[in-house]
């Protein structure tokens, strides 16, 4: 294929897809460019079929640093494995991709995006999802395309909406939306805002979708020039047979499914689906038609549940499409940690922890991004035994990198600055059982951890995950969906923000029927269900403890002049360490002047503090220290006024009357009272005045004639002859 380029200008910015010149021997593969970053798409789809039930797509984005001109940290000097950020920059080129195979469809599919070039003004994120479609389709394959995904951001003092913001136009837009699909249909949405309304999100959504439509007619006009051919495919279809037998128990797994309780529930439909599979296939059938089977069987609970919804209006656990599971809230579950939170919303249990640092505990990032690092960090775990499963226990997987993430993002817009909480703060969300809705409870348990700490939050944040049956024309929208309406429905939406607005948000949806309207409809019913939730998380704990834990550490942050910090750290770091030493507290010290003072006792702080402070400060004429005798020379004593800080107290200021020596009054160690007479501007050195001066021993001897007075100008001094100046010859 000879080299394609389609170059084209939309909302102010820059674009080109090209393709026939790199990675000739994938299906497809894709360059794809907005400004100068640069993204190799690659799409390879397998030739033989998988006998999987589910199908098979694996997405990778590889980050190379030097796309950014960088060599990797650490001791192998090249990338390794994927960081959180290209974890999920990965999951959000699956899922809008994802939907836009045909059921049916079990080749293996396999994407990679990998950074060629990353200019540090345009993020390489969506632009892939438009380099997948235009790969899968330069190929042939079956792919539902075009598809592309645009992030919107809102300028915060317009109002203007903003397609695919760079990176320094979205530090000042108080919005970040990204949404993907078709110029038909959105699969996918995430969002991240500064509390902002219902309203003003659907109006994103709608100015997305129309952004998304007109990227997906600039692929249309590129796929024109490639004229791709076809793949030719089979997709597979089960034998009629095997839906005939299993069709008549409808009604038996509608009763099986009405059971509150998921252990319960799932351990009724396994033993009805062992009774089919006794009842009407043989051995040979069970082996030749395995996973066809497995997939009748679950479309059959997939069909009982669904009408069950539509006809009744009803849920497996009885409950209305509105109504949310019984809550269960306790903030403070842990004794000495420095915040907990448990929160049950039926059986989703999510425990999460909170614990403060100093902000030089803050986590580095290597990657990409030209973010280097966060104050902020949110995990999230999912271990096997919270779904009563057995499994290995390891790295977090990319589904807990994706939910931590969207806890992380929903609570960032409520914290406090770190000018007013100067702490680095770490937030472990410890799912124990899990029927689904779990990163929505571990979101409103790190609320109330946070607030159980004592960290003052604006406002309080809940959660709360919406789902979606739609068959034709009828379409029902549920309020805290559990784990079996998340998987047999068409839509996971979940909506987080405080009483005033939307902080985060995101949706997978599996029908592609959705539009704006259903979405106007989700979010008012999710709005409610978050204001319930909160109510009752208000009624445990009304707000922020005004006090921290007695195990937290106790931090303060103060400001220095830039030009004092050597002072303060000394030679080879010795007057920090001693500081640290003397008083136990921890200090970090920044660049610009600010230095972090953390110990877990107040006090120890505290004289960290004061000791700082003595040495950066600058004594001022007239102010009265009680200092430390340093230094002896001829002509007078050094006294320490603060750590650092020395002046000179003459010797005709060191007693009342003239002294010989200044041992003769005054030794290395004594305590002296002085008030400081005179700061030199230029030199900065200091002199001081003796208060309380003691009488000069007597039998002294008289050698010493004061201090010369002033020059008088040139002017002969009475009762002296002045010397006569030789010049030379």
């Amino acid at each position: 294929m000879a080299k394609i380029v389609e170059e084209f200008e939309l909302y102010g910015k820059s674009y080109r897809l090209e393709t026939g010149e790199l990675a000739k021997q994938a299906t497809g593969s894709v360059l794809v460019t907005q400004g100068e970053t640069t993204v190799l798409v690659a799409a390879v789809v397998s030739k033989q079929e998988r006998d999987y039930d589910f199908f098979p797509l694996t997405v990778d984005f590889l980050e190379k640093m030097y796309a950014v001109g960088r060599i990797p940290g650490g001791y192998l000097k090249r990338e390794t494995k994927p960081t959180d950020q290209g974890t999920l920059i990965a999951r959000m080129i699956d899922r809008p991709i994802r939907p836009g195979f045909p059921d049916g469809f079990k080749q293996e599919v396999q994407i990679t995006a990998t950074t060629l070039v990353v200019d540090g003004q345009n993020p390489p994120d969506t632009i892939c999802v438009a380099g997948a479609s235009a790969a899968l389709l330069v190929g042939g394959a079956p792919f539902d395309g075009p598809a592309a995904c645009v992030r919107i951001g809102r300028n915060r003092e317009t109002g203007e909406f903003i397609v695919n913001p760079t990176y320094q136009e979205q530090e000042i837009s108080d919005l970040e939306l990204t949404i993907a699909g078709t110029a038909d249909y959105i699969s996918m949405v995430e969002a991240g805002a500064q509390e902002i309304s219902e309203e003003d999100m659907l109006k994103a959504m709608s100015f997305g979708q129309e952004a998304i439509a007109a990227f997906c007619e600039k692929q249309s006009a590129f796929l024109e020039k490639v004229n791709p051919t076809h793949m030719e495919y089979d997709l597979h279809e089960a034998d009629p047979v095997i839906a005939e037998r299993i069709a008549p128990y409808l009604d038996r797994m509608d009763q099986a499914l009405r059971n509150p309780d998921k252990l319960s529930r799932m351990a009724f439909v396994e033993e009805l689906n062992n009774e089919i599979k006794a009842n009407e296939f043989s051995e040979e059938e069970l082996e030749e038609w395995a996973s066809d089977i497995a997939a009748a069987l679950k479309a059959l609970e997939k069909k009982a549940m669904r009408a069950m919804i539509i006809e009744t209006g009803e849920r497996v656990d009885g409950r209305r499409a509105d109504e949310i599971r019984p809550l269960y809230i306790r903030p403070g579950y842990l004794p000495r940690v420095h915040g907990s939170g448990l929160f049950q919303r039926g059986q989703t249990q999510v425990l999460s922890i909170c614990t403060l640092g100093m902000l030089n505990e803050w986590q580095r990032l290597d990657s990409i991004d030209p973010q280097e690092g966060k104050r902020y960090m949110h995990q999230y775990n999912f271990p096997p035994y919270c779904t009563g499963e057995t499994g290995r226990i390891g790295a977090p997987k990319r589904r807990e990198i994706g939910h931590g993430a969207l806890a992380e993002r929903a609570l960032l817009p409520v914290l406090p600055s770190e000018d007013q909480f100067p702490y680095a703060i770490r937030v472990v969300s410890e799912v124990l059982e899990s029927n689904g809705s779990s990163s929505m409870a571990s979101t409103c348990g790190s609320t109330l951890a946070l607030m159980d700490a004592g960290v003052p939050i604006s406002a309080p944040v809940s959660g709360v995950a919406m789902g979606l049956i739609k068959e034709g024309d009828d379409v029902v929208i549920l309020t805290d969906i559990q784990g079996i309406e998340d998987f047999l429905g068409d839509m996971d939406f979940k909506v987080c923000g405080t009483s005033r607005g939307i902080t985060a948000l995101q949706m997978d949806n599996k029908a592609k029927g959705l539009s704006v309207d259903i979405l106007a409809r989700a979010l008012k019913q999710a709005h409610e269900g978050r204001a319930f939730i909160l109510n009752a998380m208000l009624n445990e704990i009304a707000e922020p403890r005004p006090e921290l834990r007695e195990t937290a550490p106790r931090i303060e942050a103060i400001h220095i002049p830039v030009d004092k910090i050597r002072d303060v750290i000394g030679s080879g770091g010795k007057t920090v360490r001693s500081i640290q030493d003397e008083t136990g507290a921890t200090i970090d010290i920044q660049e610009d002047g600010t230095i972090t003072i953390g110990a877990v006792d107040g006090r120890a702080g505290e004289a960290a503090k004061a000791m700082i402070l003595d040495i950066v400060k600058e004594p001022e004429v007239g102010e009265i220290y009680e200092g430390e005798v340093v230094g002896i020379k001829d002509f007078g004593a050094f006294v320490r006024l603060t750590a650092g800080k020395d002046g000179l107290l003459h010797i005709s200021r060191v007693a009342n009357g003239r002294v010989a020596k200044v041992e003769d009054v005054l030794n290395l160690g004594d305590k002296v009272k002085v008030q400081v007479l005179e700061v030199d501007p230029k030199t900065g050195k200091i002199s001081l005045d003796r208060l309380d001066k003691p009488d000069a021993p007597q039998g002294a001897a008289p050698a010493h004639r004061g201090p010369r007075p002033e020059s008088d100008g040139g002017a002969q001094r009475p009762g002296r002859t002045p010397r006569r100046r030789h010049e030379r010859d």
